[in-house]
């Protein structure tokens, strides 16, 4: 054994344990604050006129999430101009045990923006006006871009293409969705595929601790190996840990060539086949893999506006792919001659490519439509779970759950991002006051399904409000220790974003 280290499961262990065993007695905060005339009076002498929201219509749209499933009672949203004002806001908040939730476009699933009582809102997107929402730090050379947190994704794509480049990230919400917000979640999206986790894309980040210090790590270098990277700790952390101002961003070069073809499949097993028959034949130039089983497409078009099935028969699985290069003959050789050679194995038995932008969008129209579709078959509740899964059991949560359910009036489908194993299961209540016995019937049965195939319970959503009790499931507790004893350091009073992320206990 070397000398002057010690091993875990000796003393070492006693120590850590006696350190985080510390950590979950301090787990139970001091009563917070409620907003006082004083309090909403300095606020005001901080920030510019308007940006003050009061009264319950008012602030209706920062108490409740897009699919009015999660509520707050918050009295009170701010609406920061600058990272100054920002850091002012926490400072003040934090010195009077005034609990904050950041929150952006406000399109997450699992009630991670939304104030879980009377918390005040800090809207980030009010950073961003037309003038310099139109106007963010390009650098050619580098292909980064430095741009404020409140940024919608969709204009930051806009610009970029101007210039030849384009976002790392494409998500259906993408057109109110806000970068600072995506980055907070970790989210994934179409192209991870292609492009990977947004994590790896992110170079530089401006943040703002509990305690108002601004922390100021932008820079558009691709190798910084100086310490702990500290932006990584907010990537993912879901406004629990500090609120992101702004961001440098590396982005792919827009390549001009760009493919889809919509393909029908017999059975889950010709699903996975065709995936590693794609990343081999297909190679460099695969850019999305997405999934949709019958049910779902048949959702789909039951629900969604100008979608139609471009099949004569109807498939049990359904795959997107696209492709996007910098030659379009050789690009569209390559995916028509892998496709062949898939009819001719049996794998593929229909399949269609587009022949222009508007079969392009109409196919990514189908597949970003489920969730609109999911919530008009749902009329009386959904459940929506964002998983990850080995291969091998992908689509069987599908199938158990659609056996569990039978008896009841509920709609299972099945979508999601196949290229990186992220299984969108969905569930769809179609008759009044079945809800509970629905929910009753999914939990713990879905987190107790996927732990047992070592999935995770997080694929790309976050864990919010809804998860965060659940997180054992997927992480065990020496790590939600470690978690909480990083919380309790940078935001010693919980102040940000309460009861997301990490358990109460």
């Amino acid at each position: 054994m070397l000398s002057g280290w010690l091993r875990l499961g000796s003393s070492a262990t006693t120590v850590l344990g006696r350190r985080l065993s510390g950590v979950a007695a301090s787990a139970v905060k001091p009563a917070y604050s409620e907003i006082t005339g004083d309090d909403v009076d300095f606020f005001r002498s901080k920030l510019q006129p308007g940006a003050i929201i009061q009264g319950t219509e008012d602030l209706a749209p920062y108490n409740k999430d897009w699919m009015n499933k999660y509520f707050g009672k918050s009295k009170l949203a701010l609406r920061p101009k600058t990272t100054e004002e920002v850091s002012e806001l926490l400072r003040y908040c934090n010195e009077k045990s005034i609990p904050v939730v950041p929150q952006g476009g406000n399109t997450g699933l699992v009630g991670g923006s939304v104030p879980v009582n009377d918390e005040v809102c800090i809207h980030i997107g009010n950073r961003v006006d037309e003038h310099n929402e139109q106007n963010p730090d390009f650098d050619e050379v580098s292909g980064s871009i430095t741009c404020e947190a409140g940024c919608v994704l969709e204009t930051l794509d806009d610009y970029l293409a101007d210039k030849g480049y384009r976002m790392p990230l494409d998500l259906g919400a993408k057109g109110s969705c806000q970068i600072g917000g995506n980055v907070a979640t970790n989210a994934g999206g179409s192209r991870f595929v292609r492009y990977g986790s947004l994590r790896n894309s992110i170079l530089g980040m401006e943040f703002v601790l509990a305690d108002g210090t601004i922390v100021d790590t932008l820079t558009s270098l691709k190798k910084d190996n100086t310490g702990y990277d500290l932006k990584q700790l907010m990537i993912g952390s879901e406004g629990t840990l500090g609120i992101i101002t702004k961001l440098t961003i590396s982005t792919p070069r827009r390549l001009p060539a760009v493919n889809a073809a919509l393909l029908g499949l017999q059975s889950f097993e010709d699903v996975a086949k065709l995936l590693v028959e794609a990343k081999a034949g297909l190679g460099e130039i695969l850019s999305a893999f997405e999934f949709m089983d019958l049910e779902a497409v048949e959702l789909g078009l039951k629900h969604l506006h100008g979608v139609r099935d471009p099949f004569e028969s109807r498939c049990k699985c359904y795959v997107l792919i696209e492709t996007v290069g910098s030659n379009s003959t050789h690009d569209g050789e390559k995916l028509e001659g892998f496709l062949e050679k898939s009819f001719e194995a049996g794998t593929l038995v229909d399949g269609v490519i587009a022949q222009d932008k508007t079969q392009m969008d109409s196919f990514w129209a189908l597949r970003e439509g489920l969730p609109e579709a999911l919530l008009k078959e749902g009329a009386h509740g959904t459940l929506k779970y964002d998983v990850s899964l080995p291969m091998k059991d992908f689509y069987a949560l599908v199938t158990d759950t659609r056996q569990r359910l039978s008896q009841l009036p509920a709609a299972t489908v099945g979508w999601g991002h196949i290229g990186d194993g992220n299984l969108h299961l969905n569930v769809a209540i179609t008759q009044q006051g079945a809800s509970e016995a629905v929910k009753a019937q999914m939990d713990p049965f879905l987190y107790e399904w996927v732990k047992s195939r070592r999935g995770s319970i997080s694929a790309e959503h976050g864990l919010g409000l809804m998860k965060a009790e659940k997180i054992y499931y997927t992480k065990p507790k020496p790590a939600v220790d470690i978690m909480k004893l990083i919380k309790n350091a940078l935001d010693p009073n919980g102040i940000l974003n309460p009861h997301k992320v990490l358990p109460r206990s």
